[in-house]
């Protein structure tokens, strides 16, 4: 499951930040950078928030901290953010917005396989990216997405997501590709195609990504819950 939007109150409309604070990075991927994006809009006087973006994997998170990620997320997607959605996000590295030591931001990366013209990829897949509704329009899903690219491109031969945004060219801008051929799973009853995910699918390039056929089929592992 992908962040709930970006404009009309709905976080960043591109990927413009103004910078603030550090960026403390741990975990794979992790790499040191300026701080991530401040408050806008703050007027002569006005002290500018504390921005970190931490690199935490799921192991290394305590019990309140996950508490306060997945509040975060109850909080910016309401009832559609389920208890698989909040699985799904589990057992890789967690991207933490935080401003002024307050979680504002959050994202996944989890270590998928998709298919592709018959060759595995493994693939960095982003979920759970959401930004706390009262701290939107501030550039912070734009923050954490960066973090993202970065832990794919040090670790993971491609980078995937489903687009749940509803904003048309959110994450183009950035650079991902929208996946223009048929998808599918790969399900233990064998291949299902999935119809209902064509055109939401969105992959990042890597370093050492194979090549790649935008209008072939692409299949990705099989899991419970919403399989993209």
């Amino acid at each position: 499951m992908d962040h709930p939007g970006a404009t009309s109150g709905q976080g960043p409309t591109s990927g413009q930040e103004e910078t603030s604070g550090r960026e403390e990075t741990s975990g794979p991927g992790a790499t040191s950078s300026p701080g991530a994006s401040s408050g806008r809009g703050a007027t002569s006087g006005e002290r500018s928030p504390t921005v970190e973006v931490r690199r935490r994997r799921t192991a290394e998170l305590r019990a309140d901290d996950l508490r306060a990620a997945r509040e975060l997320l109850d909080d910016a997607y309401g009832t559609r953010f389920g208890e698989e959605d909040w699985e799904h996000a589990l057992g890789g590295t967690h991207v933490l917005v935080l401003e002024d030591g307050e979680l504002v931001g959050h994202a996944a990366v989890v270590e998928r396989w998709l298919l592709h013209q018959e060759r595995r990829i493994r693939t960095g897949y982003v979920e759970a990216v959401g930004v706390r509704t009262d701290r939107r329009r501030h550039g912070y899903a734009a923050a954490a997405m960066r973090a993202v690219e970065e832990i794919i491109d040090a670790t993971e031969d491609l980078g995937a997501l489903a687009d749940g945004t509803g904003i048309e060219g959110f994450y183009q801008r950035r650079g991902w590709l929208t996946w223009a051929g048929p998808t599918f799973v790969d399900s233990p009853a064998g291949v299902v195609w999935t119809p209902e995910d064509d055109g939401g699918v969105l992959v990042w390039r890597t370093p050492t990504s194979p090549p790649l056929d935008l209008a072939a089929p692409l299949g990705c592992d099989w899991r419970e819950g919403d399989v993209w």
